[in-house]
């Protein structure tokens, strides 16, 4: 990113290559279609490109990447509540489908879509943390930059989502 920074913009297009996936998810796992999340991480390598200037190299890449990713989304919710648009499918709401595996196969599948309903029953705040924590695997301390927050006070934070998540996901597991 420093190289990007100072100028050499080709570099962009490897960074992108090796963060395009990890962006993608969050926003999929955020509760977008895959198209909407194709562009919104389009959309962050625009703003990386744009506000390139602000990275300062003091912190890792993918704290200052998800900071931005994070106020992508933000804009396109706000964007999408002021024009009344749907926000898409959630992935809670996409029928996976059993077809003829095995009880104990069929045993996960359910867990996971139990899951991942469980998920996308959060609120969206915790749903964020828990994605950059479990699912993108991100350092308390790069959690912290990213919510403007201490590491201690993001290990809270991923603490309580998670317990809320096992609430949720027992709450359905008794239905």
């Amino acid at each position: 990113m420093l190289k990007v920074k100072s100028g050499d913009l080709d570099k962009l297009g490897l960074l992108y290559e090796r963060h395009k996936k990890r962006l993608f998810g969050f926003f999929y796992n955020m509760g977008n279609n895959p198209s909407i999340s194709e562009d919104l991480v389009q959309n962050v390598f625009v703003r990386i490109l744009k506000y390139r200037h602000s990275f300062t190299g003091e912190g890792p890449f993918t704290a200052w990447m998800f900071s931005m990713a994070r106020n992508v989304g933000n804009d396109h919710y706000k964007k999408i509540s002021r024009e009344g648009v749907s926000r898409g499918i959630a992935p809670e709401q996409v029928d996976k489908g059993t077809g003829d595996y095995l009880n104990e196969t069929m045993d996960q599948e359910g867990n996971a879509q139990m899951l991942t309903k469980a998920l996308g029953l959060l609120p969206s705040e915790k749903r964020e943390i828990l994605l950059l924590s479990k699912y993108r695997e991100l350092k308390f301390q790069e959690i912290g930059e990213i919510l403007g927050c201490s590491e201690g006070a993001a290990k809270v934070r991923v603490h309580r989502a998670l317990k809320d998540l096992k609430t949720i996901f027992l709450q359905l597991e008794t239905r």
